[in-house]
């Protein structure tokens, strides 16, 4: 994502892998658009995107109708908090230079992503299987990415990692975006269907499965892409260790717990066969923190039990800020 003047600069995800569309968003509509349709997703790139669609906003609006416009923006999606993170942030700048703001997001994003994926690294096998499910890669931060910032760092330090990828319904990001990044890396990787992963369990010895995250709560349950939930379940199972990899942005302090997560529902369009068919087709899961081995993030790998430890994340983010 870039921001050049008079848009704001981003790379059509619905698109890849065939085709690499680099789009121009010159409306607060069409930031909202590009939102709404997954032109841009990953929680941490909509938030991003959003930061710089403020910039935008400034630029097109004043008063009450900027106001107006910067909230459409933030609730573009539901789920994901990074979205509402950051323009809450780029809209409290004091000196209105939402620009910035928004820069500064994105340059802090980066760093955020290499330490993600330094500490992610550790914690994985020296050589083995590891599995992911949606797309927690470069394209889903603007920076690194957090899962397969952890893979993908993994690698380069010399750990011999082959990637078992969920295809991740309902618009295949482990297909076409996932199974992309870890070509372009040179990370070993396999495709296989979302309904394969218990038996890729079973049958190719799963040592490590890692994931990304859109909202964390107090409880370090953690809402992600639909069918992420059922891979947790697996992984405990098959006795596997299971990773949650995600930025302080996408922990909700607000939030008790998972069930406090407003989950995004797409049309039943995309799954039913006829018209007449009743369908239910929720975007993403919540997975109860007491599956989940633990949380990597850019201040270390957080342990159960979660009330305690993200609390601490907490403190020593503010610690962090006021110094």
């Amino acid at each position: 994502m870039w921001y050049d003047g008079d848009a704001v600069g981003y790379l059509d995800q619905r698109a890849l892998p065939q085709t690499v569309s680099r789009e121009r968003a010159r409306s607060v509509d069409e930031i909202v658009e590009a939102i709404r349709t997954l032109a841009v997703r990953g929680a941490p790139a909509i938030g991003i995107f959003g930061a710089y669609g403020v910039a935008l906003a400034a630029q097109l609006h004043a008063g009450p109708a900027f106001a107006a416009a910067a909230q459409r923006i933030r609730a573009a999606r539901p789920t994901a908090v990074n979205l509402a993170y950051a323009v809450d942030r780029v809209l409290a700048r004091a000196d209105h230079d939402f620009l910035a703001e928004a820069n500064a997001v994105h340059a802090e994003q980066r760093d955020v992503d290499a330490r993600i994926g330094r500490f992610g690294a550790e914690v994985l096998p020296r050589k083995g299987n590891v599995m992911t499910h949606c797309n927690a890669g470069p394209i889903a931060t603007g920076g690194e990415g957090t899962a397969l910032a952890a893979i993908i760092t993994a690698h380069r330090a010399g750990k011999a990692l082959h990637v078992f990828v969920d295809e991740t319904r309902p618009l295949l990001q482990g297909a076409r975006l996932t199974m992309f990044e870890l070509r372009e890396a040179g990370v070993p990787c396999t495709l296989i269907t979302d309904s394969a992963a218990a038996v890729t369990m079973q049958r190719k010895k799963v040592d490590a499965v890692v994931v990304g995250a859109d909202r964390i709560a107090r409880n370090g349950d953690t809402a992600n892409k639909i069918g992420t939930y059922g891979v947790a379940i697996m992984a405990a199972h098959h006795g596997i260790p299971f990773y949650v990899a995600a930025p302080r942005s996408t922990f909700d302090f607000a939030m008790a717990s998972g069930m406090e997560i407003p989950i995004e529902e797409r049309s039943p369009d995309e799954i039913r066969i006829t018209a007449d068919d009743a369908a239910y087709n929720p975007a993403f899961d919540v997975t109860p923190g007491r599956l989940i081995t633990g949380i990597i993030t850019e201040y270390g790998v957080l342990q159960p039990p979660y009330e305690e430890a993200i609390a601490d994340l907490e403190t020593r983010a503010r610690i962090l800020v006021d110094a």
